[in-house]
């Protein structure tokens, strides 16, 4: 039961930030592949979450981003305009996570299909390398601790 409830908080840390659920996760002693699985189940349902909400995210971006200054667009309206819906959905996960890449692509006008597999991609990806670096980051310290 104690195992259950872990990765049902790893999963809802996932869905709202993936670069937390995966430190979290492991601070927990989740195994690295369910941790991996879960934070990046959690990133899905959230990215998914936002697709399916649609076109109200498309109008609380509009609202939010009134308020800057048009002139200078972001890291992620750069990879847009260079890479497409390909290159946000692969990106975003790393950079503001895989929600607000989702809004944004949705801002951008990417369609929700694409959208959706780039970004599955994408979180796969950023969750594989994150826990990866995080479970070698813990064997290195722990192996360290032993030699000392």
């Amino acid at each position: 039961m104690e195992t259950i409830l872990k990765v049902l908080a790893v999963f809802a840390i996932g869905a709202v930030e993936l670069w937390a659920a995966i430190p979290a996760g492991l601070a927990m002693h989740l195994h690295p592949l369910l941790t991996a699985v879960s934070a990046a189940l959690g990133a899905f349902a959230g990215a998914a979450l936002i697709l399916g909400l649609g076109e109200g995210a498309r109008a609380w971006l509009a609202r939010r981003r009134g308020h800057r200054d048009a002139g200078k667009p972001g890291s992620i309206h750069r990879i847009w305009v260079r890479y497409g819906v390909a290159g946000v959905g692969l990106l975003a996960p790393f950079i503001v996570g895989a929600p607000i890449g989702t809004v944004l692509g949705l801002a951008f006008g990417a369609p929700a299909g694409r959208l959706l597999l780039w970004m599955s991609l994408g979180i796969v990806l950023c969750s594989g390398f994150l826990t990866l670096g995080g479970a070698l980051g813990i064997a290195g310290i722990k192996t360290l601790i032993q030699v000392a």
